[in-house]
């Protein structure tokens, strides 16, 4: 991987999230070590069923719906009259589509479709939405400005955003052992995953499109049992520059850093930023 930030390169995030199993391996790491903070989907569902007057007659628009749990919550707590699960990759929505179905939610009182876009250019009609939810996915664009344009162009008058993302600062404690170990000498000094949308800087990127209505910080903490457990996570991440014979293989990289490192439970954390606005051309 060259220098700069991995989620926004195309070739990084197409393998990240091409058959999805990548992508579960790092969901399911973190699942494991959460110790504390709300689950996000959960949160976001609450958040739009205090803001929506009527959510039984909304359009909701999920971008990068990933493989489906903020959509399958969505649809189980407002049961919208239209769902659009978005994202751009094929592999994302066809997990989504096979966790809707096994919730048992494709029935009459939700019309859900799975739409496959760049969320640069979304083929949603203008002022057609009373809810659209973006969460972890802005960073992946370079500039997301253009993509909060977007949101404000589909979003009804009265109609709601629901951005999440992480802090610029999320699991530095482990950039810190990566470095110690010697297997990514210089992962403190990469940028962060989250640069180009993070918590620190969310309020300024929406202030051309959106009016902010609220904005809520929650840190989740992570209790990783071990180096095996650490590892299980790193060789999901792009971040990091390892050895290519360790790239992806847990089991390598777990070896690498207990030859380095003192084996034992790891803590690091991420504070969650969720961001309620509406349209900014709307008093």
């Amino acid at each position: 991987m060259s220098a700069g930030n991995a989620f926004t390169h195309r070739a990084v995030t197409s393998d990240l999230y091409r058959d999805g199993s990548r992508l579960a391996a790092r969901t399911s790491a973190l699942h494991r070590a959460k110790v504390q903070g709300r689950p996000v989907a959960e949160v976001i569902a609450d958040l739009a069923a205090d803001e929506l007057a009527d959510p039984r007659q909304a359009v909701v628009a999920d971008i990068g719906c990933g493989r489906g749990t903020s959509t399958r919550i969505l649809a189980e707590r407002l049961r919208p009259r239209r769902l659009l699960a978005i994202d751009a990759s094929a592999a994302m929505l066809a997990a989504a589509r096979a966790q809707i179905r096994c919730a048992q939610l494709a029935d009459a009182s939700t019309a859900i479709t799975y739409v496959r876009a760049d969320f640069h250019r979304l083929p949603v009609a203008n002022a057609s939405c009373a809810l659209v939810v973006a969460a972890f996915c802005l960073y992946h664009a370079p500039d997301p400005r253009p993509v909060i344009s977007e949101i404000g162009r589909m979003l009804s008058p009265a109609g709601i955003a629901i951005l999440a993302t992480k802090s610029a600062d999320s699991y530095r404690s482990l950039d810190h052992l990566v470095a110690t170990a010697g297997i990514d000498p210089r992962a403190e000094l990469r940028p962060s995953l989250y640069e180009t949308a993070h918590g620190g800087n969310l309020e300024t990127l929406i202030a051309p499109s959106l009016a902010i209505i609220r904005v809520e910080h929650e840190e989740h903490r992570f209790a990783f049992t071990g180096l095996d457990h650490v590892a299980a996570y790193l060789a999901t991440s792009p971040k990091y520059e390892l050895p290519p014979s360790m790239a992806a293989d847990p089991d390598a990289i777990a070896t690498a850093l207990r030859a380095r490192i003192e084996d034992g439970p790891v803590v690091a954390t991420s504070t969650i930023t969720y961001l309620i606005a509406t349209r900014g051309d709307v008093p």
